[in-house]
């Protein structure tokens, strides 16, 4: 599961055609688009209404230093993120949020904050949101997720639901060493980025 397009995940991973890998299905675009091995196609949810023709631009005020990059929308689950075009300033955190916030109202978007990136996306779909639904799905009798990115706060807490309602269930967060290693570690580390880019 990524927040990537399917894809994109499939070809940078290598999965199509690999022998093992025939019931492998990659769930990208926060669960919107769906690839399977089995068949080797992209399935992917109808573009929102609330997403324009053309992807919003990336407002200045959003980087504090200067005009911002933006990807345009992502095919059919119609994401886009602006990343920041030179080094963070103390100040760009709050403008970049206000100025990308205001962009996500006026089109009825989600504003997904990500590693050193601010995301904007279709309300309703979220890796917690994927995650429940596949399980359910497949009638899976365990669940292992891993995650490294605020996108993933959604899936863990899906799969303590999962536990809590009695499927074995556990995640784990990567962290960038051994001594920063742990799920709680990490955890509280996304809630500190996320901090960082709303305050």
């Amino acid at each position: 599961m990524t927040g990537r397009p399917a894809g994109v995940a499939v070809r940078h991973g290598g999965f199509a055609g690999v022998p093992g890998l025939e019931h492998l299905v990659v769930l990208g675009h926060y669960g919107a688009e769906r690839w399977d091995a089995a068949t080797g196609t992209v399935r992917a949810a109808p573009v929102p209404r609330a997403w324009p023709p053309s992807a919003p631009s990336c407002p200045a005020s959003c980087t504090g230093t200067g005009p911002g990059r933006a990807s345009g929308s992502r095919r059919r689950a119609a994401r886009s993120r602006c990343t920041p075009a030179g080094p963070p300033t103390r100040k760009a955190p709050s403008r970049r949020s206000r100025a990308l916030a205001d962009l996500a109202a006026g089109h009825r978007l989600v504003l997904e904050p990500g590693r050193m990136v601010l995301e904007l996306r279709p309300p309703g779909m979220d890796k917690g949101v994927a995650l429940t639904a596949y399980v359910r799905e497949t009638g899976a009798g365990a669940v292992l997720y891993a995650g490294d990115d605020l996108g993933d706060l959604p899936a863990f807490a899906a799969v303590e639901k999962l536990r809590s309602d009695g499927t074995p269930a556990s995640w784990s967060a990567a962290a960038p060493s051994r001594s920063r290693n742990s799920p709680t570690a990490a955890t509280s580390r996304s809630r500190a980025r996320r901090a960082w880019w709303t305050s």
